[in-house]
């Protein structure tokens, strides 16, 4: 316990720090509710339309919509995002000399943050269900759920943190991130399910790491999933996991490296 102690204590700090912007909480549970109402009225537009897909029905699309929101309030913290920052100030050379995993303390300061932002989950959801209808999972669901989200939420990680280590190599990263963001939200079914892919294409972007992080545990939360299949899917989000935990150690010591050589 004692060598986690120091990671603990960046956790804490972060979550201190978030807490400190009160005024931009409420700013955040304001905007999150409004954008829960706008896309209840765009889904609903759609299916009158008969624009969706015939095996997800409107008030699980309406839940699919609003958890996914939901979950980005987490997966979109990017404590790794200090790295590019550290480098272009030069201060990860001082850094790598203390006796810490700097990949460890990036994932203590993103996980302080992501403390603060679950908390404000709870009220969110609460508020959002006046206004829009949430269906809620069994508990074995929820618990599969819940699992198959901290998974994704380490895959999140290890992707972000391999997009910011490249930044020891080209100084600026926004770019990368850019697109991989851009293609992790379409193709991993945060802005809509994957079941609007038709055909080939479908299947494909069912077996891409984006899946792993908010599609598995979303389709598992609305029932698209049967418990016969939740051991499977997420047993190929660990897969993901230890291919890009493994990427990203080996990317990271050739990065520790190019500063030591650097630094002569």
């Amino acid at each position: 316990m004692s060598a986690l102690e120091p990671y603990v204590e960046f956790a804490r700090k972060a979550f201190a720090r978030e807490s400190t912007y009160r005024v931009e909480v409420f700013t955040n549970v304001g905007s999150l509710l409004l954008r829960v109402y706008l896309l209840r009225s765009l889904w609903t537009a759609l299916y009158r339309q008969n624009a969706a897909p015939p095996n997800i029905p409107l008030h699980a699309m309406i839940t699919y919509a609003t958890v996914a929101l939901l979950m980005s309030l987490i997966l979109e913290i990017d404590g790794t995002r200090a790295i590019r920052e550290k480098i272009r100030e030069g201060g990860i050379a001082t850094d790598l000399m203390k006796p810490i995993s700097l990949p460890l303390y990036f994932f203590s300061d993103g996980f302080g943050q992501t403390i603060f932002h679950a908390m404000l989950i709870v009220p969110s959801l609460l508020l959002a269900l006046l206004l829009v209808h949430v269906d809620v999972p069994s508990p074995g669901a929820f618990i599969a759920f819940t699992l198959s989200f901290g998974v994704g939420y380490l895959v999140n990680f290890c992707l972000n943190l391999l997009m910011n280590i490249v930044a020891f190599w080209t100084l600026e990263t926004f770019a990368i991130q850019l697109m991989v963001r851009w293609a992790s939200d379409l193709l991993g079914g945060q802005l809509v399910p994957l079941d609007f892919f038709p055909g080939i294409l479908g299947k494909i972007v069912e077996n891409l790491p984006f899946a792993a992080v908010y599609s598995t545990p979303l389709r598992i939360y609305i029932g698209e999933l049967p418990p016969s299949e939740w051991a499977a899917a997420i047993g190929g989000q660990l897969l993901w996991l230890v291919l890009f935990a493994t990427i990203a150690s080996v990317v990271w010591r050739l990065a520790e490296r190019r500063v030591v050589v650097q630094g002569g």
